[in-house]
């Protein structure tokens, strides 16, 4: 396997146990299979024919792991155009159709944007400030589906992040370092 490469593994779903390489960059990370797993348990009565936003795609993981679990689509936001072109890659080995990859910052997309989601990844760079400021904005430009849910993960430092009143804590859990939720919308 080559250094500037790491594999993951797609937990469940149609594709279960198949591989994706993902760059080695070290702003690069993953949610970890065990995180994975327990979102997925969480979300399973309400993946199915979902339409998702991965807003900071990175590894496309998370939109992978809700395609293999029969999401309709998944919108991939990222900016690295390197992580882009892996990620083009995993998509074109798993011969999945119902994708869209957006190279972009976000933030900007989001305000720009008409279409609503039932799911939205909110996965972050750690200790940016990117929660607080892409939160306000999908609330802003109401990116939400009715019953939408979403996914917050976030390091356990990072404690000003301000949230709609209207987002419920649905389930929450912590690691030693992150802390990941899903909220739904009141």
């Amino acid at each position: 396997m080559k250094k500037n490469i790491k594999i993951i593994r797609i937990i469940s779903g149609k594709w279960k146990g198949k591989k994706i390489i993902i760059p080695n960059i070290k702003k690069l990370k993953p949610t970890k299979d065990i995180i994975k797993e327990t979102l997925f348990n969480w979300i399973e009565p309400y993946i199915y024919k979902s339409s998702c936003l991965d807003c900071f795609a990175g590894s496309g993981s998370l939109g992978l792991e809700a395609l293999s679990r029969n999401a309709s689509s998944v919108t991939f936001l990222e900016k690295n155009k390197y992580i882009i072109k892996i990620l083009k890659k995993n998509i074109k080995k798993l011969k999945i159709l119902n994708t869209k990859i957006i190279n972009t910052n976000a933030l900007k997309w989001i305000k720009k944007t008409k279409k609503k989601y039932n799911l939205i990844f909110i996965d972050p760079p750690f200790k940016t400030n990117l929660i607080t400021k892409i939160v306000k904005i999908i609330k802003i430009n109401k990116c939400l589906k009715n019953k939408s849910l979403i996914y917050i993960e976030k390091n356990n430092k990072d404690k000003n992040i301000k949230l709609p009143k209207n987002w419920e804590i649905y389930k929450t859990k912590y690691t030693k370092n992150i802390t990941y939720s899903i909220y739904k919308i009141k």
